[in-house]
């Protein structure tokens, strides 16, 4: 007697059709068990200072603060993107603040590097200085973000 033609009554399933049945809904609860309702950030990109990076700006009794001066090197920065920016110095003393997310597909920014903030995506490039392009396939500029530096705490103006 085969498996295929096994039938209990009218319209009846063959046992292979009602293990399957059952091995389908026993792997949805199972998968639907491993989804969570966490509202973590998981728009946080790698940053400048390694993954999940936020800086020395960020400990207790600083909340204001997003970073200090001496977390941004000259000619380079940090990507902050639980804080949704991207502090650079592109020269000793002049800090500059930018939107981390990508004008060519709204892709996080990935780090600030050679010069430039760049996004990993599709490997656009932007100016540390004013945040127009330098490499495409991004033809916009990164919308600039009111940074102020007070001492040696860089914050959102």
């Amino acid at each position: 007697m085969s498996d295929e033609k096994v039938q209990i009554g009218p319209g009846a399933q063959t046992r292979r059709a009602l293990l399957a049945g059952a091995g389908a809904v026993g792997a949805a609860v199972v998968l639907s068990a491993c989804g969570g309702d966490d509202d973590t950030d998981s728009g946080s990109a790698p940053t400048s200072g390694g993954p999940g990076a936020t800086g020395p700006g960020d400990t207790p009794g600083s909340s204001s603060a997003l970073a200090l001066t001496t977390d941004i090197p000259v000619g380079g920065g940090a990507v902050y993107a639980s804080k949704g920016v991207v502090i650079t110095q592109p020269e000793a003393g002049t800090f500059k603040g930018f939107d981390p997310i990508c004008t060519h597909q709204r892709c996080p920014v990935s780090n600030v590097d050679g010069g430039t903030i760049n996004c990993t995506c599709h490997n656009s490039k932007f100016s540390i200085t004013d945040g127009s392009v330098k490499q495409g396939p991004a033809t916009k500029p990164l919308a600039a973000k009111e940074i102020t530096v007070d001492g040696d705490r860089i914050s959102l103006a």
